[in-house]
């Protein structure tokens, strides 16, 4: 038997080698249908990795940021595998989440991806998805890592590979998608309900102006559909609040490239509420005691 201690304190006995999703469901049935992630003595794991010793064990659902984390970062894999289906030959590099969301890093060679494309990542991406694949880590040697990518030309991965010094190399597979990945997955696929392309970019690759120029394509999933209606209605209100927009259409400020686009050029109207705004803000400090009474 171990003992696997949760974040309450509480010390539970187990069979060695039971999973985070084993734990889970000795908890509750609700709780092992909404965690995705885990983390084991500090690691991020997968939900199936077994549990051989004694432990500290935290159980992740989308609701909590290492949660979001992992479903994100799993999101990158299936979007990467979309976009192998939808235009042959491109060759992956990295796919991070990120604070909202997640990219991929592609070199598209011949290809090139517009906005009117992003219906159809999506549609393939979701299509994906709902095979309901499972995430699965596997170690590999750095020969075979080494030799898998050399054959398929990727030298992005293969300079990846060999800049690695320690630790053993990992491997993410789900459905006939393969990728380089350390791990912290969600399940599987299936979890993943909602996606949507939110932009394109060009990024160098390392960040270095010097090398390739690759297409990053951003997006963003949810394990429900509400969630992304309702994250797309707050993109959109903040959008109808941005001060650029309203500081147009209401002639309060410009810009100008002659004087620099962080530094607004105050129009009549503007610079009349703004006096405005400063008188108030004086008599509420003179209220206050802040400043002294001037007569």
């Amino acid at each position: 038997m171990i003992k696997i201690t949760l974040p309450d304190g509480a010390v539970k006995e187990y069979q060695a080698g039971i999973t985070a999703m084993d734990i889970a469901m000795s908890i509750s049935e609700g709780l092992a249908r909404n965690v995705i992630s885990a983390k084991v003595n500090g690691i991020i794991v997968e939900t199936t990795t077994p549990i051989t010793t004694d432990a500290h064990v935290t159980l992740f659902t989308f609701d909590n940021e290492e949660g979001k984390k992992a479903f994100w970062h799993s999101s990158a894999h299936i979007l990467a595998q979309a976009l192998e289906k939808l235009y042959p030959g491109i060759k992956l590099t990295i796919g991070p989440a990120i604070e909202n969301g997640f990219y991929y890093d592609v070199d598209c060679g011949e290809h090139t991806i517009r906005e009117e494309d992003f219906k159809k990542i999506e549609d393939k991406f979701l299509e994906l998805a709902r095979e309901k694949t499972d995430f699965k880590i596997k170690s590999v040697s750095k020969i075979d890592a080494l030799a898998k990518y050399k054959k398929e030309g990727n030298q992005y991965k293969v300079e990846l590979i060999e800049n690695l010094t320690d630790g053993e190399i990992t491997f993410c597979d789900h459905s006939d998608f393969t990728d380089l990945c350390r791990g912290g997955h969600i399940p599987n696929t299936g979890i993943v309900k909602a996606f949507k392309v939110m932009n394109v970019a060009g990024a160098y690759w390392r960040a270095d102006e010097s090398k390739n120029q690759l297409v990053r394509v951003y997006g963003i999933s949810f394990p429900k559909q509400k969630m992304l209606t309702d994250y797309l209605e707050v993109l959109e209100q903040a959008k109808l609040r941005d001060h650029r927009k309203l500081g147009k259409e209401l002639e309060l400020f410009t810009f100008s490239q002659k004087v620099g686009q962080g530094l607004p050029l105050w129009l009549p109207k503007g610079a009349m509420l703004r006096e405005r705004l400063e008188q108030f803000l004086k008599k509420a400090q003179v209220k206050a005691g802040y400043l002294p009474v001037i007569t």
